[in-house]
């Protein structure tokens, strides 16, 4: 068989490199956008950290308790963020990509063989992380909307209905996609950070020796004095790092370097400052401290603070939505989770994409928590052990990164690893002591994703094997055709399937039905690479068996969308003839049906048969003109 691959320009070449890096030349741009959409959770964390904080060691602390307190979260945010994911998570890139599943498939890359538990700590880490998604939207705007109690009490029953429409109109309005909205997350979230360092500036000159908790042992001391109060104080403290995972998920975006820069230029002073700040006033004001961020405010300020406020938490809201249609459509393309339906909302930036039925789970889950829980503070229980797991698994997949495959020494990877796992440790324990109180929800929500992507990938592999034991080998049937060929007719067909080795059941069924067989016949294989994005010189291998068939090998980058019209145009340049007019496209849609005798108990197949039934048409996911397509229909027991 003869071989030849396709060549192209990587599409979308003016924001990124082929490897999937940033251009540096648009460096002040990237910088803007970053602080529009990977700062927006760990920006509006001063709205309710600090308060929480203060009520969890018992809402009238001393000078020194504050400063112990203080001291906590300057040093929660310098370890967990600025030594943690700035110095060593953001290195561990993907060809340009960052999260969790592109952590875990750098790490099973490590291994000659993928090692099921790094998948399985992928696929933890992955679910988590959506549990983690329908906490932030609704603790973010409640926290925000509840600073018009501070404004006026007697709006206080009116938080809860105006936060539900809020973020009701938030994920309503996600169909339209974001590119319009998203030109001003940058200048908005910019002017917020001003406003979060002058503010709290304004207030440390009341008090200046809040500064002394920049020394470390001011905390600790905090801790040793108070034992009894450690477990639940540091999973207050907990709260101001969170939204730390989103340098880390949208490196892909901007690239690390604008990233550091906007963290270390800007968010990270900021917060600082406004933490101080907050603190320097519940030392100025010890009687008020039931919501200092806002107490703290100018009286003729107060107003526009809420406005803002809310801006801010609603672009952070946006951008944790968005990285959850992002990780559902890596799960996807690396066959963790079915096909769902995937709208692209943009024709300039591949990555803002819109998924129905993501949407509407999130917004559901969102809705009810908002309801449930009523309240900021009550909120705040649920948050926290999805978002400290996730950086549990992040810690142990880095560290495999480092020795197997940066090839770092063992003694110095665990010298790097072990402190950062204790301070996550410590802070997984913390939050775990929150199960009761809410923080079984993302557990919950963590634990049933999880289920549902191992029942996905088992009925997957039992289904493929089922499949493979009735399928012709490719070749045998290639092979006893060009002896003895059937009557052709004019055109192409292209049979589409998953087994390399195996003749799909559309064909098979296509000649024992209509006896025929085109003049040109191509088998067609979608694969997803472990890269991000392939280059067009690298996405088709067309093997030729004889005249009358050819292999047709496409390979898509796992965060790519999958266009079987578009790659095949590449074929042209090979000098293959593709007309799409003249082409059929042959796909067998399978009927599935459980079986007592499977290899999975009975209502774990009827799970499996439920989510491949709610999977997107394969015509529509891979963009096939629905006027080209033939199915053949065929039933399997599993």
């Amino acid at each position: 068989m003869t071989q030849t691959t396709s060549s192209g320009v990587t599409p979308g070449a003016e924001a990124t490199d082929q490897a999937g890096h940033a251009v540096p030349s648009n460096l002040p741009i990237l910088i803007l956008g970053a602080l529009g959409v990977v700062f927006g959770d760990i920006g509006t964390s001063p709205l309710y950290a600090f308060r929480e904080a203060l009520h969890a060691a018992g809402g009238a602390p001393s000078e020194r308790e504050v400063l112990g307190l203080l001291s906590l979260i300057v040093w929660a945010l310098t370890i967990v963020v600025t030594v943690k994911y700035v110095i060593f998570v953001l290195r561990a890139d993907n060809k340009g990509e960052g999260g969790t599943l592109s952590l875990m498939t750098l790490a099973t890359n490590a291994f000659t063989k993928r090692p099921a538990w790094v998948i399985g700590l992928g696929i933890v880490g992955g679910s988590l992380f959506l549990g983690d998604a329908i906490i932030t939207p609704a603790i973010s705007v409640l926290s925000a909307v509840e600073g018009l109690e501070v404004v006026e009490p007697r709006l206080t029953p009116w938080v809860v209905p105006m936060t539900v429409v809020i973020l009701f109109g938030l994920f309503m309005v996600q169909r339209f996609g974001t590119q319009r909205v998203s030109t001003v997350f940058g200048p908005v979230m910019a002017a917020w950070f001003v406003i979060l360092g002058v503010i709290g500036l304004f207030h440390i000159v009341d008090a200046p020796q809040v500064l002394l908790a920049l020394n470390p042992g001011y905390g600790i001391e905090f801790l040793y004095g108070h034992a009894h109060l450690a477990i639940v104080v540091l999973g207050a403290v907990f709260l101001a790092v969170t939204g730390a995972e989103a340098l880390y998920v949208d490196l892909g975006h901007f690239g690390r370097r604008p990233i550091i820069l906007a963290w270390l230029a800007l968010v990270f002073p900021a917060l600082l400052l406004n933490y101080f700040g907050q603190g320097a006033f519940v030392l100025s004001h010890p009687a008020e401290v039931s919501n200092p961020f806002f107490q703290m405010q100018p009286e003729w300020a107060l107003l526009p603070m809420v406005g803002i406020a809310t801006l801010a938490t609603v672009i952070a809201s946006q951008a944790v939505i968005s990285g959850a249609y992002s990780l559902v459509r890596q799960a996807m393309h690396l066959n963790l989770l079915p096909r769902l339906e995937v709208r692209h909302t943009s024709e300039d930036v591949a990555g803002q994409i819109f998924m129905p039925q993501v949407n509407f789970l999130l917004l559901i889950c969102v809705l009810l928590l908002v309801v449930g829980f009523r309240s900021s503070s009550a909120l705040s229980a649920a948050y926290g052990i999805a978002v400290t797991g996730e950086m549990l698994v992040t810690a142990v997949l880095l560290f495999i990164v480092m020795w197997r495959l940066w090839k770092w020494n063992l003694v110095v990877a665990m010298a790097v690893i072990v402190p950062l796992l204790v301070i996550d440790i410590g802070f997984f324990a913390a939050n775990l002591a929150k199960f009761p109180q809410g923080g079984w929800v993302p557990a919950v929500v963590a634990a049933t994703i999880a289920s549902l992507m191992v029942i996905w990938i088992v009925g997957r592999r039992r289904l493929a094997e089922k499949t493979r034991r009735d399928e012709v080998p490719l070749e045998f049937l290639v092979e006893n055709l060009s002896k003895k060929r059937p009557t052709t007719v004019p055109g192409t067909a292209v049979f589409l399937t998953s087994d390399i080795e195996g003749a799909p059941t559309a064909l098979l069924h296509s000649l024992k039905h209509y006896k025929v067989l085109h003049e040109h016949n191509v088998i067609l294989t979608i694969m997803t690479s472990d890269r991000p994005r392939v280059a067009d010189e690298d996405k088709i291998r067309i093997d030729a068996y004889n005249d009358l068939f050819y292999r047709v090998v496409v390979t898509f980058g796992y965060i790519e969308t999958p266009n079987i019209p578009k790659a095949l145009a590449l074929a042209r340049k090979l000098g293959w003839k593709f007309d799409i007019m003249s082409t059929s496209f042959f796909l067998s849609r399978r009927s599935l049906k459980p079986s007592p005798k499977g290899g999975m108990p009975l209502w774990l197949d009827r799970v499996f048969i439920a989510l491949a039934r709610n999977a997107t048409d394969a015509t529509e996911y891979f963009h096939i003109p629905t006027g080209r397509v033939v199915e053949i229909g065929t039933q399997v027991m599993i």
